[in-house]
């Protein structure tokens, strides 16, 4: 995967205003080799501990708007923190990773560097967060007001029941009933069933 390390100021394009001061201190004081990333499509960011002689590490998918970019570099942040407090031993979103990526949330939200939606999701879920922005369905939607439109792109649960759509890689799927809070949808080379996100984003496909 494509990376390239950021100078700390070059950083600032990728954060929201009034984040950035506090974001390069915990950088330079713990040392940290971040990287920009293009788009992933199973994780926004990453974090490894630090291991023969090298610092933390931590990259972050640089297509994410700014207020995405943010949570997901403290989402990161929070696994150092947690890593320099308990030690190795602790599960990696477990209470300890929780109770740490509250706290640092917390700091940001005092900055008032969040529109009100989103620092509204962010309180709610504060308590508690989930492993990832993509696993608190309040917050992905509310970040998502925040991305840049993609031409021809549609969210699965805006398609109508019975409709074709494509993932990236080409692969063609046909939208069925809801499940819970997911959509059964099967793909049509070997019909085997999938549950999609309702806010996965895909190509329609005209029958």
């Amino acid at each position: 995967m494509p990376k390239e390390e950021v100078p700390l100021k070059q950083l600032e394009a990728y954060l929201p205003d009034q984040s950035f001061e506090a974001v390069q201190y915990y950088l330079v004081h713990y040392k940290v080799h971040l990287t920009i990333t293009r788009k992933r499509e199973t994780v926004l960011g990453d974090y490894r501990l630090p291991f023969a002689g090298k610092n933390h590490r931590i990259s972050v998918n640089g297509n994410l708007n700014k207020y995405s970019f943010l949570i997901t570099l403290l989402h990161e942040l929070a696994h150092l923190f947690a890593f320099e407090k308990y030690g190795r031993r602790i599960s990696p979103h477990g209470k300890e990773w929780k109770q740490v990526f509250s706290a640092v949330l917390r700091q940001f939200l005092e900055k008032k560097v969040f529109p009100a939606d989103i620092e509204s999701a962010l309180l709610h879920s504060i308590h508690s967060p989930a492993a990832s922005s993509c696993g608190d369905e309040k917050l992905l939607r509310v970040l998502r007001n925040y991305d840049a439109p993609k031409k021809g792109h549609l969210l699965v649960e805006q398609l109508a029941d019975g409709s074709l759509f494509s993932i990236k890689g080409g692969r063609v799927f046909r939208k069925l009933e809801k499940v819970r809070t997911r959509y059964k949808c099967i793909e049509i080379s070997n019909r085997k069933l999938f549950l999609f996100s309702g806010l996965y984003e895909v190509m329609p496909v005209e029958t």
